[in-house]
């Protein structure tokens, strides 16, 4: 397996089956968390920016000279994405000091809402998926991510009595 193969596959778990994009945001999970008890949201937001760079330039070599723009096995598209829509429960954990995993409804609502939109695909996630490009490849998660981290924020605000 050629490093760009293994990176995009994210170590492996886009080769899972069934649903390799669900393997692949489960895969994120920890690592998410060992990013926030590592430096926090800092470390969590810098890490998604250049997951994200870096998913562009292996999804660029792994789907070049191929039909497929999009390949199921490439996931870190996923990873991205998930890591997107926790910025909320790590920002969160961070400013009420409290351990990131106290706040697990949160991971849950992003684990959903991240696949939900990720499949979906609603709005801009769809125009970016319609690319056939390595960036649209990456940008359609990153737009599932940000809808999820969305409905987080929303869902914490009426669970915690914001919005009544």
């Amino acid at each position: 397996m050629t490093a760009a193969r293994f990176i995009a596959t994210w170590f492996g778990a886009g080769l899972l089956r069934p649903a390799p994009g669900t393997w692949g945001s489960l895969a994120a999970l920890p690592f998410a968390w060992a990013l926030h008890m590592l430096g926090g949201f800092v470390a969590l937001a810098l890490a998604t920016v250049l997951v994200f760079l870096l998913g562009w330039w292996v999804s660029a070599i792994q789907t070049r000279n191929t039909t497929d723009p999009d390949p199921s096995e490439i996931v870190i598209d996923e990873v991205a994405g998930m890591w997107l829509a926790l910025w909320p429960v790590s920002f969160g954990a961070q400013w009420m000091g409290a351990d990131i995993l106290r706040l697990w409804p949160g991971w849950v609502v992003a684990f959903l809402g991240f696949r939900l939109f990720d499949i979906w695909k609603p709005g801009p996630a769809g125009w970016a998926d319609r690319l056939h490009t390595p960036l649209g490849l990456m940008l359609d998660d990153i737009f599932a991510g940000l809808f999820a981290a969305l409905l987080v924020v929303a869902l914490a605000a009426l669970a915690h009595g914001f919005l009544m």
